[in-house]
């Protein structure tokens, strides 16, 4: 009985801790949401460049210096952006009130630390695949964000949930996998943004959501 209290105690010890020092109120819920969205706009943009006449299509495997300003891309571009308001829309609310539940306050000195280490390797990768676009290598677009993205996963993963750095690793990998496969990006950021999102949405929402 005695040491039962002892690892109870521990436990409640380590609970505390990470309360602490992580921010846990991340939602499962949002990450399949995020992930629907994401096929959604993968859907948009595949009927987008289906409808694009094949000179143009061609373009996106390779390089061309006319992609920049281009009615497509900007499309594209829309699109990306329009799932991006979305799933943080989502994410935001549903975070917030998981953390009301949780008596957990969603802004403070964790919640920044998370917000700002996420944002740094973001912020990058877009201005990054701004100047792809403007050189007009648009075929690597697709797997600079999934990098990019996963490298925000892992780096924000020290003050989250640690799997959320499992799940940066595989984003990270999917990424240099599709560099090999320009012209086929649209398919990597749907298995990436909205499968893998979708998986790990549902993993997060069973193992920690549920209780």
């Amino acid at each position: 009985m005695e040491t039962n209290k002892y690892l109870n105690d521990i436990t409640e010890i380590k609970n505390i801790m990470n309360r602490s020092s992580r921010f846990i109120s991340l939602s499962g819920l949002s990450g399949v949401l995020a992930g629907i969205y994401a096929l959604i706009g993968a859907g948009f943009a595949y009927v987008k460049l289906k409808n694009t006449s094949a000179a143009n299509y061609e373009n996106f495997s390779g390089r061309s210096s006319s992609l920049w300003g281009s009615d497509t891309v900007s499309e594209l571009t829309l699109i990306a952006i329009a799932v991006l308001v979305a799933a943080v829309i989502t994410g935001f609310i549903m975070t917030l009130k998981k953390s009301k539940k949780s008596g957990e306050k969603i802004w403070d000195s964790t919640s920044k630390r998370l917000v700002f280490n996420f944002a740094i390797p973001l912020v990058v990768g877009g201005l990054f695949c701004l100047v792809l676009m403007q050189q007009g290598i648009a075929g690597l677009v697709a797997p600079a964000t999934l990098i990019f993205y996963g490298l925000a996963c892992v780096n924000a993963s020290k003050y989250t949930m640690g799997d959320v750095r499992y799940m940066g690793l595989v984003f990270i990998g999917i990424g240099l996998v599709s560099t090999q496969f320009i012209g086929y990006g649209l398919y990597f950021w749907a298995l990436g943004f909205g499968v893998c999102h979708i998986l790990y949405g549902a993993l997060m929402y069973y193992k920690y959501d549920r209780n």
